[in-house]
């Protein structure tokens, strides 16, 4: 709007010279509006002092506004009006755009006032930030929790194969024990305690080896929680004065907070890192935890079949050894009864060797039987007439002196024979003995609670 001469009155009152001074402090004074209003096309707009964020949602409709509007001056309308000393400000004062010449009073309240919107909405967005970052921690301390107790079960079935390998190295000690050089010979059942102890070493080894993974994975989910509760704490820097109920004003969805990181804003890339380790820890730990589980079922089941076997073995070579045992009795007894029928055999060949012989005392021979008897001598005068009596007494007394000789070897090996089916005998009693003791001592230290009912359940 272009300033209007104030058009004088034609009336002279009082001196000319008095009017022409009055003249020129008004053309005077309409010169210096004039140059004022020429420089008021820079004009001054609160939007600068606030945030990039604010500014530019009101940057275009400030802009415009600044420029279509002019100011009225009421000085060259009515002279003794009272010059405009504050700028309009548009409807909101929240958009803080002005189209007055110098800022309005209120300039400072406004700024403390859009500070503190920036500020809350900051610290909302840590608060959503922060607890975020203590939730996953939880969750990391339950898996924690949960793959700790897992590896609790590893200890106790690495505790429960040490005393089955104990056991297996005691049961080998004591088959040692058994009496006979035939009874210590390896045999079936210690084949089995082999392969017994060969399966449970193999366990063992597998479930170290789960055990070290197990203690990384803790470290690593420790370490994970100490660097969430860490940026968690780094982040709750600003939540002093955030009140715990949710606070008014324009909120930010989760997706959107977590997704875009920001060095200088409320979701860091460290933020961001820490939820991703964390999260692939998290995997990697159920995965690991459901690796425990199968292989403690799978252990379970295999130690359970080894040590059956093993005693199914044992129980086999008892019985089988009282079996023998048995037979020894039975064929020592009949051995014995051969031993008596031979004796008797013998001292029958004896008593019948000593009547063929006959008396020790010539003078104790019958006259019938003396070779000299005057029948003998009276038939034998003619040749070829020889009584063959002395012939065969010759060879009967040969034949039994031969047949007693054989008896008496076959008496003796009867006799050895017994004594070996009793030696015999004797080793498998105490063989069957020493087998009964170490499978009774398997089955009473078999710690049957070492390992969860449930895992026994899944293995059986």
């Amino acid at each position: 709007m272009q300033v209007q001469s104030v058009p004088l009155s034609s009336v002279t009152i009082g001196p000319r010279s008095w009017r022409d001074g009055t003249v020129r402090s008004i053309r005077r004074a309409e010169r210096v509006v004039r140059q004022t209003r020429a420089g008021q096309s820079r004009t001054w707009s609160a939007s600068a002092c606030l945030t990039p964020e604010h500014s530019d949602s009101t940057a275009g409709t400030t802009g415009d506004k600044i420029t279509k509007e002019e100011s009225r001056d009421c000085v060259c309308k009515t002279a003794l009006s009272r010059p405009q000393t504050t700028g309009s400000a548009f409807p909101g004062g929240s958009q803080g755009t002005f189209v007055a010449p110098f800022p309005p009073t209120s300039l400072r309240e406004q700024c403390a006032g859009v500070s503190v919107a920036v500020a809350g909405d900051y610290m909302r967005r840590v608060r959503e930030v922060e607890g975020q970052l203590r939730r996953q921690a939880g969750e990391v301390r339950e898996e924690g929790i949960k793959l700790e107790r897992e590896r609790g079960h590893l200890e106790r079935m690495l505790r429960s194969l040490r005393i089955h390998l104990n056991i297996n190295r005691r049961s080998s000690e004591g088959r040692t024990r058994r009496p006979s050089t035939a009874e210590t010979e390896r045999d079936g059942a210690d084949y089995l305690l082999l392969c017994e102890r060969r399966e449970l070493a193999q366990l063992k080894q597998d479930l170290e080896g789960a055990l070290r993974n197990t203690l990384t994975q803790l470290q690593a989910l420790g370490q994970s929680s100490r660097k969430l509760l860490s940026c968690a704490s780094e982040r709750a820097r600003v939540l002093e004065l955030l009140p715990r109920s949710a606070s008014a004003g324009r909120h930010r969805s989760s997706a959107e907070t977590f997704t875009k990181t920001d060095p200088i804003g409320s979701f860091t890339p460290e933020c961001k890192e820490a939820l991703d380790e964390s999260t692939l820890t998290l995997n990697q730990s159920q995965l690991l935890r459901g690796n425990i589980r199968q292989m403690l079922t799978s252990a379970i089941s295999r130690q359970k079949a080894a040590h059956c076997t093993a005693n199914d073995g044992l129980v086999k070579k008892i019985a089988e050894t009282v079996s023998l045992q048995q037979n020894l009795t039975v064929m020592s007894a009949a051995t014995r009864q051969a031993m008596f029928r031979k004796q008797r055999e013998i001292n029958c060949i004896r008593h019948s060797h000593g009547r063929l012989q006959g008396p020790e005392y010539s003078g104790d021979i019958l006259s019938r039987e003396k070779l000299d008897r005057p029948l003998v001598q009276v038939y034998q005068r003619h040749p070829g007439t020889q009584l063959p009596e002395a012939a065969h007494l010759i060879q009967g007394s040969a034949a039994l002196r031969q047949c007693l000789t054989s008896s008496e070897r076959e008496l003796v090996r009867l006799q050895r024979a017994c004594l070996q089916l009793l030696d015999d005998r004797h080793g498998k009693s105490a063989a069957a003995q020493v087998d009964a003791a170490v499978t009774r001592m398997r089955r009473q230290q078999v710690d049957r609670r070492a390992m969860p009912s449930f895992l026994q359940q899944g293995a059986s």
